[in-house]
């Protein structure tokens, strides 16, 4: 075959999602990037571009896909190419290390993480595709692994940062392992492979565990129903230098549980700032539940500024002015593209500018489908009864059989009430009742109506 040749043969036909799982090579869960970096998108996308690949077949020295497809299966919720660009130009730049031995050989290998990728726009009406490579020392290992963990794509695109879907995929590696126990490993280590950052030089462990490791913990416990994960440190003197992670399988939650305002579900040391705001438990829960947790967070310090502000009058409600703020986006679309919280803490290394509109427009989308859901779940509180239980079962029709078993197993138990589940029938909901896509006229008219900053 040629160079530059796609596979002749047309891909076998997709499964429903429930049935998507990729085959991971258990040495490409946790990576550590040796250079550049690595996002949660990057992730997804590269999760859904292994799937095909395995589709495929190892033999096909060219993968091809409809570009339509892969943002679907990346859960990418946006036309924009040039964002998908910039994700693809991440994971050429990631150099990653792979090491194997056996039978009395060692062998290291440095790779890049993705090799050349084309994005083809074939014309008018017809479909865009894209085509890529794997550096070919390690595209065997990748796409016919010998040991590798099943990663469900529904699940992992339900992880809402970076830490948290790296910790689902270990979590499923190490739960079928006797030990139930991950890899255990210094703490710089950890610090670049949950960031998805290599240029990390020193780390202050207490920020690590606060804004990292505990709140990906927790979301792992909101999303995930096979398993939950404890963190285990180890200390040398006083000082804690490594740590690892026991997986623990879930038993079957008794109906209702999911309900309980009690349950350890969420960030809730954000949950609880909400509260002290003013909010009921069950309403921050809620928002908390529905809201992309960065605008959430850039809203109560926009609020907590506010209230320590000694020129402005006293704020009469600090509840109902962040409601408000929140919904006006007065926290803004910033221009950088966050690490978490602790990236002045964990190494010297500047934020990095976005390089255009793309993640400005690619966050205006998300803000977007947010408040499409938002108005979607206010509608369905407001339908009859019965009108409420013909969409249950059109949904249970049209979408039951084509999520992930969990969420499918979450819905079939509580319903609406199911937190896992509630976001995705919330979000058919939304897509049923106004189905036309958004240009970027429409979401910019959004942008400027919401007063969200920056447009």
């Amino acid at each position: 075959m040629e160079d530059g040749e796609v596979p002749r043969q047309p891909p076998k036909p997709s499964p429903a999602p429930d049935e998507q799982s990729v085959a991971k090579a258990n040495e490409a869960i946790a990576i550590r990037p040796k250079r550049g970096r690595l996002t949660l998108l990057s992730r997804r996308i590269y999760n859904a571009l292994l799937y095909h690949s395995q589709r495929q077949g190892v033999d096909e020295p060219v993968y091809k896909l409809a570009l339509s497809e892969l943002i679907g299966d990346a859960r990418f919720n946006s036309n924009n190419t040039e964002l998908l660009k910039s994700h693809l130009r991440d994971m050429q730049a990631t150099t990653i290390e792979w090491s194997t031995s056996g039978a009395g050989l060692k062998r290291w290998v440095s790779s890049q993480l993705l090799g050349t990728v084309t994005l083809e726009e074939q014309g008018r009406g017809r479909p865009c595709t894209i085509t890529w490579r794997y550096p070919e020392e390690i595209r065997e290992r990748l796409v016919k692994p010998h040991q590798y963990t099943r990663v469900l794509l529904e699940i992992s695109g339900q992880m809402r940062s970076y830490p948290a879907a790296v910790l689902y995929e270990i979590g499923a590696r190490y739960l079928s392992s006797p030990s139930r126990l991950s890899m255990r490993e210094d703490v710089l280590w950890w610090a670049a492979v949950l960031t998805g950052r290599s240029d990390i030089t020193e780390v202050d462990y207490r920020f690590l565990k606060r804004d990292v490791i505990s709140k990906a913990l927790a979301e792992i416990d909101a999303l995930c129903e096979d398993f939950s994960l404890e963190l285990i440190e180890h200390k040398r003197g006083r000082r804690i230098e490594e740590i690892q992670f026991r997986v623990l399988p879930k038993l079957q939650q008794r109906l209702g549980a999911a309900d309980d305002p009690s349950r350890n579900v969420f960030d809730l040391e954000l949950v609880g700032k909400l509260i002290a705001l003013g909010l009921k438990q069950d309403e921050a829960q809620d928002l908390y539940a529905t809201t992309d947790e960065g605008q959430l967070r850039g809203t109560l310090e926009h609020v907590e500024q506010r209230l320590r502000s000694q020129s402005l009058p006293t704020l009469k409600s600090p509840a109902a002015y962040f409601k408000d703020a929140l919904k006006k986006g007065y926290a803004g679309v910033k221009g950088t593209i966050e690490i978490p919280e602790t990236a002045p803490a964990l190494g010297h290394a500047r934020p990095v500018t976005a390089s255009s509109g793309a993640d400005r427009m690619h966050r205006i989308r998300e803000l977007w489908d947010n408040d499409r859901m938002q108005k979607a779940k206010l509608l369905y509180q407001e339908m009859p009864e019965a009108m409420q239980a013909e969409m249950r079962s059109r949904f249970e029709a049209d979408r039951l059989g084509q999520i992930a078993a969990p969420i499918a197993r979450a819905w079939r138990r509580d319903g609406p009430a199911s937190r896992i589940a509630a976001t995705t029938f919330h979000r058919w909901l939304a897509q049923v009742t106004w189905p036309e896509e958004p240009s970027d006229r429409v979401l910019l008219d959004f942008a400027l109506a919401q007063g969200v900053a920056g447009m």
